[in-house]
């Protein structure tokens, strides 16, 4: 099993991820609300800026203040361990 690092020590298991998207859009904002309103919200950007959603098979939601860029990055890298 491999992680990646979501920022500020937080892990998530590269098994479970869906996708990694930007926040900017509105149908990813509706869907970070409805999960907050749902509570399968992880926030894991410590009273920082939301700059990536992590979409997760269990139907859970993580929002990082780490690009989606530099997530994707980390994944790939993991994979070439």
């Amino acid at each position: 099993m491999k992680f990646v690092n979501i920022g500020f020590g937080n892990v998530v298991s590269i098994d479970k991820i869906v996708s990694v998207v930007s926040p900017e859009s509105a149908p990813i904002k509706r869907i970070v609300q409805m999960s907050k309103a749902d509570q399968t919200l992880i926030d894991a950007t410590f009273g920082r800026r939301c700059k990536s959603v992590i979409m997760t098979d269990s139907g859970y939601v993580i929002i990082s203040a780490v690009t989606p860029e530099t997530i994707t990055q980390r994944i790939d890298e993991a994979y070439n361990e």
